[in-house]
């Protein structure tokens, strides 16, 4: 039993970084379409989406089968394969920004959801448009400055340590 249950809440290592784009496009028309719309239940849909993807990768994401089993194979030629910890770790920043928009307008605080809505597209645009990864990002420092055992992810810091090199004139 223990193990189906790993199995079902494991994170995928590594990630096609076409497939985390494109969940990352669908985070921005989800949000921008909540607020345009003044439709504050997408946010549920953004939480679920998620929460679903901290705890089994694209497993259970609507979004995450979309991204993985449609559009990645479309575009196999740009697929880059990037380490699973920080997309987890970036995921679960999302989620705690949708729950959070999700609380809000489920408190009454409608605008205040939407002022959470726009700040996750800020870093759903960078990963979508430009493979930046705050969450990423954020990870990296966390190892860097020892909260982030190094066991969590040995492959970080060889890949990091790589385009941070690969970024220098």
């Amino acid at each position: 039993m223990a193990d189906v249950q790993r199995s079902l809440l494991s994170f995928p290592n590594p990630v096609n970084d076409v497939a985390a784009r494109t969940v990352a496009t669908g985070v921005i028309v989800l949000a921008v379409l909540a607020i345009a719309l003044r439709a504050p239940w997408i946010t549920i849909l953004l939480a679920y989406g998620f929460v679903a993807r901290v705890a089994s990768g694209p497993r259970f994401s609507p979004l995450g089968q979309f991204a993985t089993r449609v559009v990645a194979p479309r575009l196999k030629r740009f697929e880059k394969l990037v380490p699973g910890p920080p997309k987890r770790f970036a995921q679960t920043m999302g989620a705690l920004f949708a729950l959070s928009a999700l609380c809000l307008w489920l408190g009454g605080e409608t605008t205040a959801a939407y002022v959470i809505l726009g700040i996750l597209i800020v870093p759903a645009t960078a990963e979508a448009a430009f493979g930046y990864c705050v969450g990423c990002e954020i990870f990296a420092f966390g190892m860097r400055l020892g909260i982030v055992p190094t066991s969590v992810c040995a492959n970080c810091a060889d890949l990091w340590g790589e385009q941070k090199t690969a970024r220098r004139p």
